[in-house]
């Protein structure tokens, strides 16, 4: 039996939260009795206890927003009640949100699979005041929650709050740093930069000052080594980032300017993984419930461990995240493809397909096996997942199969360019044969660079880029069609005789020349004809051949 005791909060109501006896929590069973779908659902229920109203995560894939092309963040789907333009009620919120960072400002495709706690798809766990609370109450709540609640330890936590920045007359959070001291010692507040802790979307839009909680989970020994405060946003990959409190207060005009908002918001995002990793007692975030049940499906399909060899693990750790990132996007309505939101969703599978091609042996189809370990572990929560299951195997598959044709032959190609490169000295793949691969095999840019890293190799991305701009120059000029003028040599309309006749002689109302891809035809407009518009009068019916009809001009 987990070792749980039961909380009463009271708050107009009577609400049960399940919560981890925090006077236990340095033992052994603390840190293994709560799954992920229970501490999900104990952020849920604290927050309807604080009278948030808990709603569902928007689509990760986003089709009315020209700035952005998928939700990388919990706040994208209020963006217009930030900015004044919808209704706030309920002004407190509180959801779960599908996420996805593999483009733009916010990219962290490179670092998944190689460190422990990145991810291409991951859960944003957030709260909302739309005009409520504001800064003291949302410290409050999250450091109940994160201490009270669910019992992380006080000395492991740290807390950033915003220095300033002159240039753009921003003073230091000083009120951030106030409400913080309640909770925290001075020596465990540290000052962070614009870049670490002014949180914009993008380059316009809702933005202000943020705190971000740090947890330090290294052993005792290195802790007394050094303190964690020296090791706050430095890369380290045991004292990680995990909740950011924004106080929104601005609007990022597109001259760059500033504007206050209308009414203070606030948006706070905890990556739901890194928090199921401390309270699991895990130094990885693939090593929790999450994700071990995927891994573990890979070990019984490659006939690979986990664990033991360390380009297999990042393998395994690529696909458990891919796999993810694609299965949710297409559930959301987004399929792969040669352009846009599709291509980025391309290019993160093939990233997968070959990493298992390579490193764990697999020479055809793999991660569309993977879907039903995910759908069970994640369907609950998700229920799109179930409801497209079959959509996304389907798919998944394709996309492996058809990459899997050119996959060997443009991964020999490009051996043999880094043999070459070695042979002559050098350590840079020419755009050339990059884009040779792109156009040829279907090779991501990303995809070509990151096996050049592999093997110590750079790729001229500036000359790529010019061979991708005269690839869209010669489309365009092989797709531009000139049209001549309409020459009427008969005046009348035309009629409709298939329903009566196999064969009809007729006349040529008007007709004009077409020329494309250098090749000139004509069209022709005839005083009767046997073919009408489809269905729906979209799309209109096309001749089989020259033969089938007869035209004589008189």
């Amino acid at each position: 039996m987990r070792n749980f005791y039961l909380k009463r909060v009271f708050f107009g109501r009577n609400i049960v939260i399940l919560q981890p006896n925090y006077k236990n929590r340095n033992s052994k069973s603390f840190f293994n009795m709560m799954t992920a779908n229970e501490i999900r659902d104990s952020f849920k229920k604290f927050f309807e206890s604080k009278q948030h109203a808990i709603v569902p995560s928007a689509p990760m894939v986003i089709k009315d927003d020209p700035t952005l092309m998928f939700t990388n963040a919990g706040m994208n789907q209020w963006k217009d009640i930030i900015l004044g333009t919808r209704d706030p009620e309920p002004r407190r919120r509180a959801d779960t949100q599908k996420c996805l960072r593999v483009s733009g400002k916010h990219n962290d495709l490179e670092e998944v699979g190689h460190d422990t706690y990145h991810h291409t798809m991951f859960e944003m766990l957030g709260n909302w005041s739309f005009g409520d609370y504001f800064k003291e109450g949302a410290i409050d709540m999250a450091w109940e929650y994160l201490v009270d609640v669910i019992g992380l330890d006080p000395k492991d936590l740290y807390v950033t709050v915003f220095e300033g920045d002159a240039s753009e007359g921003l003073e230091r959070d000083d009120e951030a740093e106030q409400y913080w001291l309640k909770h925290v010692p001075a020596d465990h507040i540290i000052n962070g930069n614009k870049h670490d802790n002014f949180w914009e979307m993008g380059d316009t839009g809702p933005c202000g000052p943020c705190s971000e909680i740090h947890v330090d989970s290294r052993t005792p020994e290195e802790k007394a080594k050094k303190p964690g405060r020296e090791l706050v946003n430095m890369d380290d990959p045991q004292v990680i980032e995990i909740w950011n409190l924004v106080f929104m207060q601005f609007n990022r005009k597109a001259d760059g300017s500033l504007e206050k908002l209308a009414m203070n918001v606030i948006d706070t995002g905890m990556g739901f993984e890194r928090l199921v990793r401390m309270l699991q007692g895990k130094h990885s975030n693939y090593d929790t419930d999450i994700f071990q049940p995927i891994i573990k499906a890979e070990e019984q399909m490659s006939g690979m461990k986990y664990g033991k060899k360390e380009e297999t693990d990042v393998a395994m750790r690529v696909c458990a995240d891919h796999l993810r990132a694609v299965s949710f996007s297409i559930a959301d309505g987004q399929l792969p493809s040669n352009a846009k939101a599709g291509y980025v969703i391309r290019r993160i599978l093939r990233r997968a397909v070959r990493y298992a091609y390579t490193f764990l042996g697999q020479k055809e189809g793999f991660l569309y096996k993977l879907v039903p370990t995910l759908v069970h572990e994640m369907g609950d929560a998700f229920p799109e997942l179930k409801a497209q299951q079959q959509l996304i195997t389907k798919v998944i598959k394709e996309e492996e199969d058809s990459f899997l044709r050119t996959l060997d032959k443009g991964i020999s190609m490009l051996d043999k360019a880094m043999e070459e490169l070695k042979t002559m000295g050098k350590s840079q793949l020419d755009g050339v044969q990059a884009f040779r691969l792109f156009d040829t095999y279907g090779f991501p840019l990303d995809l070509t660079e990151l096996i050049c890293r592999e093997n110590g190799f750079t790729v001229d991305e500036e000359q790529f880029n010019i061979e991708m701009q005269k690839q869209k120059e010669r489309a365009r000029n092989a797709a531009a069609v000139e049209n001549s003028d309409w020459v009427e040599l008969k005046a009348g309309e035309q009629q409709f005789v298939g329903y009566d006749y196999t064969e009809y002689n007729c006349h040529i109302l008007r007709y004009r020349k077409v020329t494309q891809k250098k090749n000139e035809f004509y069209e022709l407009v005839l005083d009767a004809t046997p073919f009408y518009g489809e269905m729906g009068g979209q799309v209109g019916e096309s001749i089989p051949s020259a033969r089938t009809t007869r035209a004589c001009i008189s």
